[in-house]
């Protein structure tokens, strides 16, 4: 609540300030200010919608069709297990990764990627993948590099 008495207004003003309802001063704001901005910026007006749709945006996978895998790592490796429910899912099929993803693109259908973040960082090197009862198991060696590279720092004189 404001200090009313101590601002330089007449009584008639107080009165009239002090009966003003908070809902309508939001509805004038609300108002006002979408006079102002164009018609595609409606969702910036209210935080609460602006946040909702950007977390809808980020809920959304790459896919539709979820991709059913299993990661985990050993000392020496991490594995992909990926149930294969078609024959031609391992011809369509493409494996790809870095560091620290496994990019799954091709399967359930052509238009789908799946991007997996990796437990541990991998070799770029090394990896193998078998079938063998319905399920495609992927095999990456883990690195062991821990270089730690000291950076200097020269002062400007």
């Amino acid at each position: 609540m404001l200090p009313w008495n101590h601002l330089p207004f007449n009584d008639e003003m107080k009165k009239s300030l002090s009966n003003l309802n908070p809902n309508e001063i939001d509805k004038y704001v609300q108002n006002m200010v979408s006079k102002m901005f164009p018609k595609n910026m409606d969702g910036m007006l209210n935080p609460q919608e602006w946040l909702k749709s950007v977390q809808n945006i980020q809920d959304e996978p790459l896919s539709s069709n979820k991709l059913d895998t299993q990661l985990f790592e050993t000392h020496d490796f991490v594995f992909i297990r990926i149930p294969i429910k078609e024959d031609n899912w391992l011809k369509n099929m493409k494996v790809f990764h870095t560091s620290h993803e496994a990019i799954i693109e091709h399967i359930p259908t052509l238009d789908d990627k799946h991007i997996l973040k990796l437990p541990a960082a991998v070799k770029k090197k090394g990896a193998v993948a078998n079938h063998r009862n319905g399920i495609l198991e992927i095999r990456i060696p883990r690195s062991n590099q821990n270089d730690i590279s000291e950076i200097g720092i020269s002062e400007d004189q």
